[in-house]
């Protein structure tokens, strides 16, 4: 009997490390986005909507009604004369993330769920809303959350019925992990490489947490202190880097391929 209790126990220890385990995912703060859906397919568009940003702080419209299950692409327009973005996300998410935007301000967002514009010029999101609820979306530029530049997706069934205004739970974002390799006194992070810009000595790099930075993984994109760096990359590659401010801007400073 205390055999078979002892193969009991340790059977249910197993399984339930292995439901915990199979929970963990790669990725950062914007790694949770399935909590407000996922990237559109620009295939299965159904709509396209026009949202407008303004200096006065504001987008217009600022309230959408979706499906879903739904595809939508937005049209992002900036009709201002300073820098706007648009932001999806939970409350929680969008407060968070613009903490971080306060401390680094240089920031240069490549993630699906936004999308950063400069003065008179268009951008886009193809995005999918899978989950009924509330997503929110917002101007995460320094100090435009805290003047209003808000909205919401509400998204209903199949009917449209009306749905709760509250958000979604999002998943816990996990960190990816970071090597303790040493660049100087600045330790490296690892990443993937998802674009590379030699043109404007760029690179657009998914990442880990960035502790000297004190940011969360996401997908940004960098500038390079040296453009030799950008010679023997390539998009896909796994890297481990550093990176630091420098006259206003996030500066790749030391990049190696990831063992």
């Amino acid at each position: 009997m205390q055999l078979n209790t002892l193969v009991t126990v340790l059977s249910v220890t197993f399984l339930a490390s292995t439901a915990f385990a199979s929970g963990d995912h790669a990725g950062g703060h914007h790694s949770d986005a399935g909590a407000i859906g996922q990237l559109g397919n620009a295939a299965k568009v159904t709509r396209t909507i026009t949202v407008v940003m303004t200096d006065t702080m504001r987008f217009s419209p600022a309230e959408i009604t979706a499906k879903q299950g739904e595809t939508i692409k937005f049209v992002v327009k900036n009709s201002g004369k300073i820098k706007h973005e648009m932001v999806l996300g939970t409350e929680k998410q969008l407060k968070e993330h613009n903490e971080v935007m306060k401390k680094n301000p240089e920031m240069e967002h490549a993630d699906d769920n936004m999308v950063t514009v400069l003065p008179g010029n268009t951008g886009e999101i193809i995005w999918q809303f899978t989950k009924s609820g509330r997503v929110n979306f917002a101007c995460l530029q320094p100090g435009h959350y805290e003047a209003g530049m808000k909205g919401a997706v509400i998204v209903g069934g199949k009917t449209m019925a009306a749905v709760p205004a509250t958000d979604a739970v999002p998943e816990k974002p996990v960190a990816a992990p970071v090597a303790s390799v040493a660049s100087a006194s600045i330790a490296m992070t690892e990443g993937e490489i998802r674009k590379i810009d030699k043109d404007n000595k760029k690179i657009t790099i998914k990442h880990g947490e960035i502790k000297n930075l004190d940011m969360p993984g996401m997908t940004m994109v960098f500038q390079v202190k040296d453009p030799a760096m950008l010679e023997a990359l390539k998009a896909g590659d796994k890297v481990m880097f550093s990176a630091e401010k420098s006259a206003g801007a996030i500066v790749v400073t030391a990049i190696q391929p990831s063992k």
